[in-house]
């Protein structure tokens, strides 16, 4: 899976892929002065609106993040084994 990390005045915000529409949005932005984009969350929610204007920094990074390993079933102890102790 690839993560999108987006920072923007020291701040990160991680997009889901793709983001190509958002970098529009923000050039637009920038382009016409300054403005308004909603920024959309990873997971669900309404996402975070923020003022991007000319001069500031903003960096894009693509993360692949591996899914996470099967979880491996570990041993069961006997607890009756320990009543002689």
């Amino acid at each position: 899976m690839i993560v999108h990390r987006l920072t923007v005045d020291g701040k990160d915000y991680f997009l889901p892929d793709p983001v190509d529409d958002l970098r529009g949005k923000i050039l637009e932005a920038v382009q016409a002065g300054g403005g308004y984009v909603t920024i959309p969350p990873l997971r669900g929610g309404p996402g975070v609106t923020v003022l991007f204007s000319p001069g500031m920094p903003v960096t894009w990074a693509q993360i692949e993040v591996d899914p996470p390993a099967p979880r491996q079933d570990e041993p069961r102890v006997d607890i009756d084994s320990f009543d002689a102790l």
